[in-house]
């Protein structure tokens, strides 16, 4: 481990490991009942076995933050797997062509199989070594170079990119030093087919949904809760309780978007005469182009979108926002929402699912296609 990491006891020749890793205390009582803080606890403990497992590392190693946004379908989840195609095992193929030798990858959330990213955040140890002259270490690579270099041998994976890249001290990891995840679910709903452009990336509801009676099931679910009945049977976390920050359904434009006719016209109308305010007061900048079509009548009298215009269902996004989440948390939670937005449940069964803390009193999960990893929030050190 790098010297400033190492507190050095001069008397008795001891390392002491820093404060941010000692062993974290236990947390107040919550309605009667001593728990602890299990996303603090365990995660704390992991960390700190992993520094005393690592007292002395290579000091010519550079640590990388990398974050990468990828399509979830074709992958058997993010952790690496025997016989499997998995996030971190395809990104730990493309280093491994970059800089010549194998690498040990390390993702902040494993995403199960099907699970989408706009960014999830993995760390890798990279020393340089000279191609020319082997042995010969040179300086650590600039985080931009290694995003370019990535990519190249990732041009023939079109289901992921690296984003972004950020060199970090050597005790940073990637999933115990985050301090909040945020996920989104998308819902199409409606009498029409998911599009071919939303297939496997978005959960289809023939039905419609109560938007506003799913929002106050989510006023139910949010803060600080044993979620029992929001965690699968598989989950190996050793305490239930999670303080879910955020829980909100929204609705959103269909993807993919383009501008409608009135929008095309508002938008030329506005460059005219941009100086104009009274002309632009007439524009509308709410008008969507997934709820506004050219609407006509068809032979039977029936209002259509036009011939060869498809038809657009109605897209919602739940957002759950945590420090961390129970195995399968967040799917369990939109199926209960979905449920609700249909009318099978009323907010009050969402308090009895909650209060009688069994999985099997939940709906069922929603599948994997809707989810997606959103962002991973980090306490970044200033001068890394």
């Amino acid at each position: 481990m790098t010297d400033h990491l190492l507190q050095e006891d001069s008397k008795h020749s001891r390392y002491q490991l820093p404060e941010s890793i000692q062993r974290p205390s236990k947390v107040a009582k919550i309605n009667g009942e001593d728990f602890t803080d299990d996303a603090e606890q365990d995660e704390g403990e992991e960390e700190r076995k992993l520094v005393e497992k690592n007292m002395n590392p290579n000091p010519r190693l550079q640590r990388y933050l990398v974050a990468i946004e990828y399509i979830g379908t074709r992958f058997s989840g993010a952790q690496q797997q025997s016989n499997c195609r998995t996030v971190v095992g395809v990104l730990e193929e493309a280093f491994q062509k970059f800089i010549g030798q194998p690498v040990s990858i390390f993702c902040s959330s494993r995403t199960d199989a099907g699970v989408h990213a706009l960014s999830n955040v993995c760390h890798v140890d990279v020393e340089r070594i000279s191609k020319r002259k082997p042995g010969e270490v040179l300086p650590p690579h600039e985080p931009s170079v290694v995003k370019r270099a990535v990519n190249h041998f990732l041009q023939n994976d079109s289901d992921m990119m690296v984003i972004d890249v950020r060199c970090v001290p050597f005790d940073f990891h990637a999933r115990y030093k985050a301090q909040e995840r945020t996920y989104f679910y998308r819902l199409s709903t409606g009498k029409e087919p998911l599009s071919i452009f939303e297939k496997d990336k978005a959960w289809h509801v023939p039905e419609e949904l109560d938007l506003l009676a799913m929002q106050k099931a989510c006023k139910i679910l949010v803060g600080r809760h044993d979620f029992s009945s929001f965690r699968a049977a598989a989950c190996q976390a050793k305490s239930p309780i999670r303080n879910l920050d955020e829980l909100t359904v929204t609705e959103v434009g269909s993807s993919p978007y383009f501008p409608t006719i009135t929008e095309r016209e508002q938008s030329n109308f506005a460059a005219e005469d941009s100086f104009s305010p009274l002309n632009r007061s007439k524009i509308d900048p709410c008008v969507s182009g997934s709820f506004n079509q050219l609407n006509v009548q068809n032979s039977d009298g029936e209002v259509s979108q036009g011939f060869g215009i498809r038809k657009r269902n109605r897209c919602f996004v739940v957002t759950a926002r945590a420090r961390s989440f129970l195995y399968h948390q967040v799917r369990l939670l939109v199926g209960v929402l979905k449920a609700v937005g249909t009318g099978d449940l009323t907010v009050p069964d969402v308090e009895r699912i909650l209060k009688v803390k069994t999985v099997t009193a939940a709906s069922p999960m929603a599948p994997a296609c809707g989810l997606y990893l959103g962002h991973v929030k980090y306490d970044l050190p200033s001068d890394a």
